[in-house]
């Protein structure tokens, strides 16, 4: 974790405690003026050859990397206001949209969701939250 610089108050967040790290030079989050901007999350459990067998679970493991990340920045899955999904397979939207329900509930944030090709996952999940104080 980086430290808040006074002048900008902008928060980069690294490494998650316990979490898979970053697969490139990137932040795990940012936190600004407010906002908590999340790199996307992938199925890793420890690493890439760390993954859940099925797609089920690994939507699941998505979304707690994702809770993860957000706890760390001061924010959490009810504050989220912006999701953008990225899934390999077209034929994965209703599967995934069943797990995606369990973790947001009745909180439905604005969602952006397209099939690409990923490297090594079968989908990636990136959002942006409000701080959980501002988000009250």
């Amino acid at each position: 974790m980086t430290a808040a610089s006074p002048a900008r108050s902008i928060l980069r967040i690294a490494e998650i405690p316990g979490g898979a790290a970053a697969v490139g030079p990137f932040s795990q989050a940012v936190v600004a003026n407010g906002f908590v901007f999340t790199a996307g999350q992938i199925p890793a459990i420890t690493g890439l050859d760390n993954q859940p067998e099925t797609f089920e679970e690994q939507v699941r493991q998505t979304l707690r990397n994702l809770t993860a990340v957000l706890e760390a920045a001061g924010s959490g899955l009810a504050h989220v206001v912006k999701v953008n999904t990225y899934l390999t397979d077209p034929g994965q939207l209703e599967e995934y949209n069943r797990v995606y329900a369990e973790f947001f509930g009745d909180a439905k944030p604005a969602r952006t969701s397209v099939c690409v090709s990923l490297w090594g996952v079968s989908l990636e999940i990136e959002c942006v939250a409000v701080l959980a104080e501002a988000g009250q």
